[in-house]
């Protein structure tokens, strides 16, 4: 099989595609054909050994892939040679076939396209997390959205819609802030041109956001955090801006306000049960048309490279794939 491979951390450009041997199942395994795979910030994190996760080297990187069961290991009775499923697995995904235990694998809906099934997990399942686990989001509650266009953002958004906020989303163009009215913002703030504490300010009747959600960190944070209401919850979901904001915590007492992390993958292996139930409520909203995924880009596997430098150089709008066959 083909597969991009990682030798040593570096930037995307320094991976290279090579042919490697096909894998076979091991007690509790299943060899997945990857048809579709998703491209996210961590992974441009990874490559550069930059990220809470270090694999060891050479590895493939991608995470998160749809695909067909090629081969099952004889002790594996919950899937079958054909079946569909959609896998997260900490690496390979960017390979033209994944080894990855069945206990991690989840069903794909009927219907469901490969593209839509490989770019769920990560950014949906990050943002449900985010916003119904740790910010405990309530019908009616306003929520601001840093780097809302973006894949985790854009999903921040419909998962609010769906659970009855009011949803500020900001971003720095007003060609993604049209992507963000068209997912169901509310209110759109061009940060790159308004002042983002007097925007909210407008935006809320001074009140501030109840949930402010930052995937982005950077120089935003601090007017954001100063523009919270009181009692909000300020979730810590990266860092794509690449700078870690330093906030003074004089600010969390004056506003009674929480600063709450959100670490998706180590939730998802602390409590698998409850990423499973999570994911059955998105894909039940996406049946029902609640979220609509954006598949902005696709990628074949000798462009992996690119795709990741496009989400490094944030020029992605929604989500990217990758489609090594």
């Amino acid at each position: 099989m083909k597969a991009v491979v990682c030798q040593a951390w570096g930037v995307p450009d320094t991976l290279t595609v090579q042919e490697l041997q096909d894998p076979q199942p091991g007690p509790g395994q299943v060899v997945i054909d990857v048809q579709a795979a998703g491209v996210n910030f961590p992974d441009v994190l990874i490559v550069q050994g930059k990220y809470q996760f270090k694999p060891e080297l050479p590895f493939v990187p991608g995470s998160e892939v749809a695909g067909v069961i090629r081969s099952v290991a004889d002790d594996v009775t919950t899937f079958k040679v054909g079946d569909k499923v959609i896998a997260f697995t900490p690496t390979g995904g960017f390979g033209q076939q994944l080894l990855a235990p069945a206990q991690s694998l989840i069903p794909m809906p009927p219907g469901m396209d490969f593209e839509t099934a490989a770019a769920i997990t990560l950014t949906y399942g990050t943002s449900y997390h985010a916003i119904v686990d740790r910010a405990k989001l309530e019908n009616g509650e306003n929520m601001l959205i840093l780097g809302a266009a973006g894949g985790v953002g854009l999903a921040a958004i419909e998962i609010g819609k769906a659970l009855g906020a009011r949803i500020i989303a900001c971003a720095s163009t007003n060609e993604k802030l049209e992507v963000c009215r068209r997912h169901g913002a509310d209110v759109l703030i061009n940060y790159s041109k308004e002042d983002l504490r007097e925007a909210v300010k407008a935006a809320t009747g001074g009140k501030g956001p109840d949930v402010i959600y930052d995937p982005v960190g950077g120089e935003y944070a601090e007017p954001a955090f100063r523009s919270i209401a009181w009692g909000g919850r300020y979730l810590v979901v990266g860092f794509a801006n690449g700078e870690i904001p330093k906030l003074p915590l004089n600010l969390t007492l004056l506003k009674g306000a929480s600063l709450v992390g959100v670490f998706w993958g180590e939730f998802t292996k602390r409590n698998p049960k409850g990423n499973l139930s999570n994911m059955r409520q998105l894909l039940q909203w996406l049946q029902e048309g609640k979220i609509k995924l954006l598949i902005s880009g696709r990628y074949k596997l000798e462009e992996a490279a690119q795709a990741l430098n496009d989400m490094a150089a944030r020029r992605v709008t929604g989500k990217i794939v990758v489609l090594p066959q």
